[in-house]
């Protein structure tokens, strides 16, 4: 595996909104400096839903991108969804919590999924794409940063599986908004899941 494209977002506003977004997102040349927080330079405007230790970064497969091609009948270019790193040969599905991707000098640790919202709608031109989004079972992998360094496209990529029992990224998807059984609630807190989806799990 390696790294085919790191991606950079600058506070703009969407078509017909008065709010500012960083999910239209680019990729650069030139190596970036990851930290707690993640991409050095990177805008994040909505603090209360994105960003944050354990949603520090935004990861998606290649081959996830690849599909969504051909679902949509046109390219998804590297950014669109608002993803800041992408990873050749990588498929989301297979993806869980706690599952580790060392990128050189740089470790991240899958903590949640990527969870559709108006703004990546609106993005995308299209108000249905929300349902659309849910029902592929492809989401965005959000990582909390485990070793701090530069990146840069073409860089390696180490995929290290975590072990034990798996909580599958797009299983947590699935299974938001509906009722949890106790052993499924147990099940979720018992990964190393991101804080903001440890409160819906908890609710």
């Amino acid at each position: 595996m390696k790294l085919v494209a790191v991606c950079l977002g600058h506070a703009e506003k969407l078509p017909g909104k008065s709010y500012k977004t960083g999910i239209y997102k680019m990729p650069v040349s030139a190596p970036v400096m990851v930290d707690r927080l993640g991409l050095v330079g990177d805008a994040v405007c909505n603090s209360k839903h994105h960003g944050g230790e354990d949603q520090a970064i935004l990861l998606e497969g290649s081959l996830t991108l690849d599909w969504w091609a051909a679902e949509l009948g046109h390219d998804v270019l590297p950014g669109t969804f608002g993803e800041n790193l992408v990873v050749e040969g990588l498929d989301n599905r297979d993806v869980a919590v706690g599952d580790r991707f060392h990128l050189g000098e740089v470790a991240l640790e899958a903590t949640c999924a990527r969870s559709p919202c108006n703004t990546l709608a609106a993005r995308m031109g299209d108000p249905k794409f929300l349902k659309a989004y849910t029902q592929a079972g492809r989401p965005g992998i959000y990582c909390r940063v485990i070793q701090t360094g530069m990146v840069a496209t073409g860089d390696p990529v180490r995929y290290e599986p975590v072990a034990g029992d798996r909580v599958g990224i797009a299983e947590m998807l699935a299974a938001l908004g509906r009722r949890l059984s106790p052993a499924e609630k147990d099940r979720f807190l018992a990964a190393p899941i991101g804080s903001r989806w440890r409160q819906k799990f908890s609710a």
